[in-house]
């Protein structure tokens, strides 16, 4: 079993909002086969607390267009580690250290990545603005 395309849809989006706000090593990873809970894990970092909640703040409000909202939210006071579950994907938005500590990457290192599409939409905006110019 894979992740569903409703899942990683949403994962696209909410990397796309995560890329927005500057989220640096945005990672998606399929952990269906691994995890009844969630589909995918997205994972992004920033260097300071008030960057990792500037990404969960676009997030949230990019998912909220569509209706979600997450049923449950973790770490926000302390905006070193923030966890979002969507219960289709679970986000975390880590500082660049605890990211560096935690691993999470090397935990689920036998779960399939999940092509974002961050690189396509980074050529369109490039794209873009030589056209402008």
């Amino acid at each position: 079993m894979t992740a569903s395309e409703s899942s990683i849809s949403l994962a696209r989006t909410a990397a796309k909002a995560a890329a927005d706000k500057i989220a640096q090593d945005i990672v998606g990873l399929d952990v269906s086969e691994r995890l009844a809970l969630a589909d995918v894990f997205l994972i992004a970092s920033a260097p300071s607390e008030r960057q990792v909640n500037a990404i969960v703040d676009g997030i949230e409000e990019e998912l909220g267009k569509q209706g979600l909202n997450p049923v449950r939210r973790e770490g926000r006071s302390g905006g070193r580690w923030v966890l979002l579950d969507y219960s289709d994907i679970v986000i975390h938005v880590q500082h660049e250290e605890d990211r560096v500590f935690y691993a999470l990457e090397r935990l689920w290192k036998d779960c399939p990545v999940v092509d974002l599409q961050l690189a396509a939409e980074a050529s369109a905006k490039a794209g873009a603005a030589a056209d402008a110019e």
